[in-house]
């Protein structure tokens, strides 16, 4: 059960790190006082391609904090 433990705490580490890394990765919601009044100058292919790569990094967010969530429970069951 030991190693089972450290096993479970290794990769709860392990996707904690990822999950910070890809938290670091995106961008903000609002883009400030100049978002707010079309200040906004990026062309729509940008925009989609930008969507296309903050909507893969939303989906990585969700998957790593429920992993964490199950792995902490485990360890809490195992322990």
């Amino acid at each position: 059960m030991a190693t089972l433990n450290i096993i479970l705490t290794s990769i709860l580490v392990l996707c904690s790190i990822v999950m910070i890394a890809v938290v670091l990765m995106q961008q903000t919601k609002s883009s400030g006082l100049g978002g707010a009044f079309g200040g906004d100058s990026q062309s729509f292919s940008a925009r989609g391609q930008a969507a296309s790569k903050e909507a893969k990094l939303q989906k990585i967010t969700v998957y790593t904090a429920i992993a964490i969530g199950v792995l902490a429970i485990a360890i809490m069951i195992i322990a």
